[in-house]
């Protein structure tokens, strides 16, 4: 890596706010593959078309828009990806993780490595990230968006992963912490005949809307149950974890395990979706992660020997980790001892 490779680096965060406020302020949306001038745009969207052209020149300059004479912009095909129709949105994650919570507990990093204590939400809040919802509805919004946006994504690199694995005797799955369902409707579209259970705080299902089985077609084959993971779960066939087991120490983490083994039967397997750790020798966005998991809350990115001595601990055998074609996600397979 060179001088220049250093620069780009720390200015990153230049881009990524600029690409912040673009999405904040609507810019994407209100453009298409036509050439639009700057203040029909800044009108539009009620801004100062003097500063807006400077803002759009710079998101043109990142390949998200493009810039015509006459002070005209249009949308790129990636800039496509943060308008808030794509199929594929990254709105929501980019409004999330360069919105005003998660950019304010980054400034903590260097004091939690010299403390030895994670959990910036905590400074900065005065509470727990999983309890800054319930405070603040607009980040609750965002976070839901978030999670949404890139579920999409993460699911297809989760069934790719999991498909060399048979499935046949598994009737039941249970999808713990599954947010509105994405990955679990998506297995039983798979899998025609496999019944599914999504377990989740009930603040989450109430939205009825929101919830992918009758969307993709599986509303019969898909029960939700509103409950917590570390008091109970559903006895299933499978247990499936997706972005659940990273956002907590090791003792929660075992507690989780300790708590679907008691209702799992014997030979249940268990699926856990994360980003896997490799070795030293390796660059991966895990251990990028793993830096966002200290600032955010006591949770961590691991390595497959890591969770295999969590599993143990509660009462499940490793079993293989799993990796996409392409991705960064990886699936950490267990069966009950």
């Amino acid at each position: 890596m060179d001088k220049g490779a250093v620069l780009e680096l720390i200015f990153g965060r230049w881009r990524s706010q600029i690409v912040y406020a673009g999405v904040k302020l609507g810019v994407f949306d209100a453009l298409g593959a036509k050439a639009k001038d700057v203040d029909l745009i800044a009108k539009e969207l009620k801004l100062d078309p003097v500063l807006s052209y400077r803002l759009l020149r710079a998101l043109a300059s990142l390949g998200l828009l493009s810039e015509h004479a006459g002070r005209r912009f249009s949308i790129t095909s990636a800039g496509e990806f943060l308008r808030a129709d794509h199929p594929e949105t990254l709105r929501g994650i980019t409004l999330l993780e360069e919105g005003p919570e998660h950019y304010a507990i980054w400034k903590y990093l260097p004091e939690m490595i010299r403390d030895g204590r994670q959990g910036a939400f905590v400074r900065e809040f005065g509470r727990l990230a999983f309890e800054h919802p319930a405070e603040n509805p607009e980040y609750a919004e965002v976070f839901d968006q978030a999670m949404s946006s890139y579920s999409s994504t993460e699911t297809a690199g989760v069934l790719d992963a999991l498909s060399g694995r048979d499935f046949s005797k598994i009737s039941h799955l249970c999808d713990v912490g599954g947010g509105q369902g994405h990955l679990l409707c998506s297995l039983l579209r798979k899998q025609r005949h496999m019944r599914g259970t999504l377990l989740e705080r009930a603040e989450v299902l109430q939205n009825e809307s929101r919830l992918w089985a009758r969307s993709m077609n599986v509303a019969d084959r898909c029960s939700h149950v509103g409950g917590d993971m570390f008091a109970n779960a559903p006895a299933a066939d499978a247990y499936i974890l997706k972005h659940i087991i990273h956002d907590w120490n090791d003792e929660e983490c075992v507690q989780i395990f300790s708590n679907i083994g008691r209702v799992a039967p014997a030979n249940a397997r268990l699926f856990i979706a994360e980003y896997i750790v490799p070795g030293p020798e390796t660059p991966h966005f895990a251990k990028l992660f793993d830096i966002h998991m200290m600032c955010w809350g006591t949770g961590r990115e691991r390595t497959s020997d890591e969770y295999a001595a969590l599993l143990n601990r509660a009462g499940w055998k490793y079993v293989d980790t799993l990796f996409p074609s392409v991705g960064a996600i990886g699936v950490v397979e267990a069966m009950k001892m």
